[in-house]
């Protein structure tokens, strides 16, 4: 049997980068409106991008919000 249609991956943030989304997301929204629509304290006080990464990297609760706000405001 012939695999003539290979299975797609139906995660739609298979491939992108965790630094790819927080950069996008700052990029469209900035700070300001990321910690008011995701009230998470790594974008309200002293934000930037490397420690929102690093929090977000030890945080997968936090990390969750961000791809979903992502997934939202791409869709």
């Amino acid at each position: 049997m012939s695999e003539s249609n290979p299975t797609k991956n139906k995660d739609p943030l298979h491939g992108i980068t965790l630094k790819t989304i927080v950069e996008y997301l700052v990029d469209k929204y900035g700070f300001d409106t990321l910690g008011q629509e995701i009230n998470i304290r790594c974008f309200t006080h002293d934000p930037s991008i490397k420690s929102s990464l690093t929090f977000l990297r030890k945080t997968p609760w936090a990390r969750t919000k961000v791809e979903q706000f992502y997934l939202k405001s791409k869709g």
